[in-house]
């Protein structure tokens, strides 16, 4: 294990970004190190990054350690990353200087699992997170809060040439958490009646997403306020409150699928209620909390509720290039890097329509 040496001095790329030091959360200045470029790595400047709820789970340790994450500090989240290559590996083919690149929720995996084998590196029992994990030289990952950052090609995907790099990086996370069940649990088919439960970062982009296949869209919320926005701003078909009985009862068994962003505790009873038979409720935000799974809904419909994460290297790629294609981006709040304590109480308070993207390349500076 490296361990000894300052992590400034750690590697021989200088590197410069903001770490949280302790569970307070709160992020600061700091001064670290990348490796180099190795002969299948992608070295590239960090321009944007967007801020993922997971982001302050993670600063504030709020999911402890496991075999995937490493709660240590110093912190520097960001998975949300895009920037421009600046240099690249011997033996690299995926990408050239100059191109628009970014980089997901990971940087590695075994590659040679069967999940591996089926591009889901994602599922991977030896996935390395882009923060919170050790990397195979023994040192911690960090994420994209941070000027430069190093990456096996693998795990890099190319930006095309028609998108803006700042409402293109909350689709490296927020964007495939809800593309991947979209198109895993077949609800991508023009016709199908989507619910999309939340109205944040990962619920705007369902929206956009199933709108985009062609889908009948309904927004799901407690918030009343909402609706403009959901009807108006983002074009769904129909807005419901999850709250009120006679729109849950209007609705009941009309929905083919629903995802299911919120990353608090709440009911999942009266969202079983909504799906027809065989329907399927598919979950992707991560309560801290445990949520109660009525049974005998299910039952009565044949109805499923199921999880998914993000997705693999390659259907990122195939997400990034359909957005492309439809035109799809995240509505964001661009902020500058010293504005970032100030975002993530707002992100605590599910105050942001609908993403914050910090602009590195034009605001972060070393001290």
């Amino acid at each position: 294990m490296v361990g000894a040496a300052a992590p400034e001095d750690v590697h021989p790329q200088k590197a410069f970004g903001w770490a949280a030091r302790d569970t307070s959360g709160v992020l600061s200045p700091f001064n670290f190190s990348r490796r180099a470029t190795g002969d299948l790595d992608v070295t590239f400047k960090v321009l944007y990054v967007g801020i993922c709820h997971s982001d302050l789970h993670f600063i504030k340790n709020e999911w402890g350690s496991s075999d995937f994450i490493d709660a240590s500090y110093p912190a520097v989240p960001g998975h949300e990353v895009v920037g421009v290559v600046t240099e690249v590996g011997k033996k690299v083919q995926k990408l050239k200087v100059g191109e628009k690149v970014g980089v997901g929720c990971i940087v590695g995996s075994c590659r040679s699992c069967d999940n591996c084998g089926k591009n889901l590196e994602n599922y991977c029992t030896k996935m390395l997170l882009t923060y919170g994990s050790t990397y195979y030289d023994g040192t911690p990952t960090y994420g994209g809060y941070s000027d430069i950052m190093v990456v096996d090609e693998h795990f890099a995907v190319r930006i095309p040439d028609n998108m803006a790099l700042d409402v293109t990086a909350p689709l490296l996370c927020a964007g495939i958490t809800v593309y991947s069940p979209l198109r895993h649990f077949e609800l991508d088919k023009p016709g199908l009646h989507i619910g999309v439960v939340g109205l944040g970062g990962l619920g705007h982009m369902a929206v956009k997403f199933a709108k985009a296949f062609g889908a009948k869209v309904t927004v799901i919320s407690t918030s009343p306020n909402k609706k403009d926005q959901a009807l108006n701003l983002l074009r769904a078909d129909s807005f419901l409150i999850s709250s009120d009985p006679q729109q849950i009862q209007e609705g009941a068994g009309t929905m083919d699928g629903i995802i299911d962003t919120v990353s608090a505790k709440h009911p999942l009873i009266q969202l079983i209620g909504l799906l027809k038979t065989e329907g399927r409720l598919v979950m992707v935000g991560a309560p801290v909390k445990p949520l109660e799974l009525p049974v005998l809904p299910l039952l009565l419909g044949r109805k499923m509720v199921a999880g998914s994460g993000i997705g693999g290297v390659k259907e990122t790629q195939e997400m990034i290039d359909f957005a492309a294609k439809h035109d799809i981006k995240a509505d964001i709040e661009l902020i500058p890097m010293d504005y970032v304590n100030t975002a993530m109480e707002r992100v605590q308070k599910a105050d942001v329509r609908y993403r914050f993207v910090i602009d590195i390349g034009n605001t972060l500076k070393p001290t």
